[in-house]
């Protein structure tokens, strides 16, 4: 039996997001509208919506769409202001992103998720995220500084070249924890010069690996 991508879409967000307490309609737009089955394998197209994540390969996921809107609402994001991704994965949360008005720097370590991505958000005309294969714990140092910083997966603690292309005011969001696989969502506010740290609660994310990570 066919199913309908667009009908599991939108019981996705009413469902498993509006639910929840999510009510930025910008964000519950993006979710609507960025097609969630084409960032994962086509055998996994029926998982796409299901609330949990989704594995892409190389010990990687497509985070729990929750998660993906949750974190999307604690940008407070603006048209036009520019995002730093780490941790491209699938793509996903940078379309998110762009459907949300931003213009999206996004840097991805694994060589052939890059590709995958790179080509797939290409295909779907996401003009305004530009992706990089390095080590995402650097940033994207000559594109900054960015508005805001997402970070995709969970380190140690806040990698400082991070926070040195964080613009003022500024907001960066990291998982961080003492233990892998076991962190504290954490929200950093630059203003004035000054960094101010709130914890938004547990999470569980992939490993950040860099330099500055794991």
């Amino acid at each position: 039996m066919r199913i309908d991508m667009r009908r599991s879409r939108e019981r996705m967000v009413r469902e498993q997001i509006e639910a929840r307490g999510v009510r930025d309609p910008r964000v519950l737009a993006a979710m609507r509208r960025v097609p969630r089955h084409l960032f994962v394998d086509e055998a996994l197209h029926g998982q796409a919506y299901a609330d949990h994540p989704v594995p892409i390969g190389f010990g990687q996921t497509i985070s729990q769409p929750y998660i993906v809107a949750l974190m999307t609402c604690y940008l407070e994001l603006a048209p036009g202001m520019s995002v730093l991704e780490i941790g491209t994965g699938s793509g996903y949360q940078a379309a998110v992103l762009a459907e949300a008005g931003a213009r999206v720097w996004t840097v991805e370590r694994i060589p052939e998720l890059y590709e995958t991505a790179r080509r797939r958000l290409e295909h779907l005309k996401y003009s305004s995220v530009h992706c990089k294969l390095d080590d995402g714990t650097l940033g994207w140092p000559e594109a900054g500084p960015f508005d805001r910083i997402l970070v995709t997966a969970g380190g140690p603690d806040v990698p400082q070249p991070l926070l040195a292309q964080l613009a003022d005011p500024g907001i960066l969001l990291i998982p961080v924890g003492g233990s892998r696989r076991e962190q504290q969502l954490v929200m950093v506010r630059r203003q004035d010069g000054r960094f101010l740290r709130e914890n938004k609660g547990g999470v569980v994310f992939v490993d950040l690996v860099g330099r500055h990570g794991w």
